[in-house]
């Protein structure tokens, strides 16, 4: 789906076109800055196994919403709940829903996020498996190649708030070796970032200060090479959550209000809080964000929603709110399917391409080519102008071309032969 989805799934292409996974590339030469590769390599190996196709580019982060699955059931097992209680309870959250099967930078954080939360509090633990403490510097290793510092912006203030509020801070440092921690984060994140400077000088200033604090404190930052400012109201992160989490996460307000005093006496339910509010806190001052960016604090509103199950008076009315999404999104599909409309209306040239494209002669997108046009036609997309389109008529070469419905060209003639369209786009064949 273009722009975003479209966009990863073909740098990772590309990626494995050229076997170059050091830079990934938005086109062929043109290296893309704006995010680290651990979510392209991913994609990249998945096409190298399955392919250039949809499954593959999708199919890691499918893969690691599993993970997330069974690595959160525990919690319940512990309260002598059904271990996959978390599991559908996280599945049931529409922004989880969403990035479970799509390709996203943001699942990969999410993940990697959740590994380094989840490792702290199992290493904190008395007699707990010594690996915690070793996973949670894997964690945050990964975190910087899935999306940079910010997997420490999202995790250690909660935790510093956590210790100083258990009184548990000098503890930290006597159950994680940072002598030891510290250098497997640079094991793990360094080696790229320092050949990703050498092979394109300036990726570094890009990344770290333009996409970190530029973007973050100027929603109008005129540097961003890849995306658009998005102009946000203050605090619309809240609005995300509230809509993008429920119903759970309006049972956790609810359940929260009503058990004050409980919660204040519990060290697991303030870590899980902390968690959970640390996040949209940190982007209430943010005027550039889109929704996905809450996708760090699912599994907190799972675990949540796991430790007041019990105390849930209308299990059976919450769980049939919590299905209307997927059950909804199911059927849309199945209706879709059957009448066509998904090939009409999806924000996709996949159709027009697959079912008109042939591959003997070349493809052409007026203006700005779309992300998925490139994807489909494995890279033979090409942006081109009203004057090379006249050219080529000129010159009388066969190509195909699609034109979005808005622009009005003089250059459409009796030689342009409509092969089909969608909402947005036409292709054309032009004899």
């Amino acid at each position: 789906m273009d722009k975003t989805e479209a966009r990863y799934a073909e740098i990772a292409r590309i990626m494995a076109e050229t076997n170059d996974y050091i830079t990934p590339q938005i086109d062929y030469g043109i290296p893309f800055w704006a995010k680290p590769p651990l979510s392209t390599w991913l994609s990249a190996v998945s096409i190298e196994f399955f392919g250039s196709n949809e499954f593959a580019t999708r199919l890691p982060y499918l893969l690691l919403s599993i993970l997330v699955v069974f690595l959160i059931g525990k919690y319940a097992s512990r309260e002598k709940l059904p271990f996959y209680l978390p599991g559908f309870i996280i599945l049931t959250i529409p922004q989880f829903l969403i990035h479970a099967g799509v390709v996203s930078t943001d699942t990969a954080l999410m993940f990697c996020t959740s590994l380094v939360m989840l490792s702290f509090w199992e290493g904190m633990k008395e007699n707990g498996n010594t690996i915690w403490k070793y996973l949670i510097f894997i964690g945050f290793g990964l975190g910087l190649l899935a999306k940079g510092p910010i997997i420490f912006i999202l995790t250690l203030p909660p935790i510093f708030f956590w210790s100083l509020y258990t009184k548990s801070f000098f503890e930290i440092f006597k159950k994680f070796n940072l002598l030891i921690g510290i250098p497997i984060i640079f094991i793990v994140a360094l080696p790229w970032y320092y050949y990703a400077e050498q092979k394109t000088p300036g990726f570094i200033d890009y990344f770290i200060v333009g996409e970190h604090f530029k973007r973050f404190f100027d929603s109008s930052w005129s540097g961003d090479k890849y995306g658009f400012p998005k102009q946000q109201p203050l605090g619309i992160v809240w609005l995300f959550l509230l809509g993008f989490a429920l119903p759970w996460i309006q049972v956790i307000i609810g359940k929260i209000w009503k058990h004050q005093k409980n919660v204040k006496t519990s060290p697991w339910l303030i870590f899980l809080l902390l968690w959970l509010l640390w996040t949209p806190l940190f982007f209430t001052v943010s005027k550039s964000l889109i929704h996905p960016y809450i996708m760090p604090i699912m599994v907190p509103i799972a675990l949540l929603s796991t430790y007041f199950w019990r105390n849930l008076k209308r299990k059976k009315l919450i769980m049939g709110i919590a299905l209307v999404t997927p059950i909804a999104s199911f059927l849309a599909l199945i209706i879709g399917l059957s009448t066509n409309k998904i090939e009409y209306l999806s924000k996709t040239d996949k159709y027009l391409i697959k079912k008109n494209y042939d591959e003997k002669l070349p493809l052409y997108y007026y203006d700005t080519k779309s992300y998925s046009s490139q994807f489909y036609s494995k890279g033979k997309s090409k942006s081109i102008s009203e004057e090379k389109i006249n050219s080529l008529i000129s010159d009388k070469v066969s190509f195909f071309i699609i034109i979005p419905k808005k622009t009005k060209l003089k250059s459409i003639r009796d030689a342009f032969i409509l092969e089909d369209e969608n909402k947005t786009n036409r292709i054309f064949k032009v004899n």
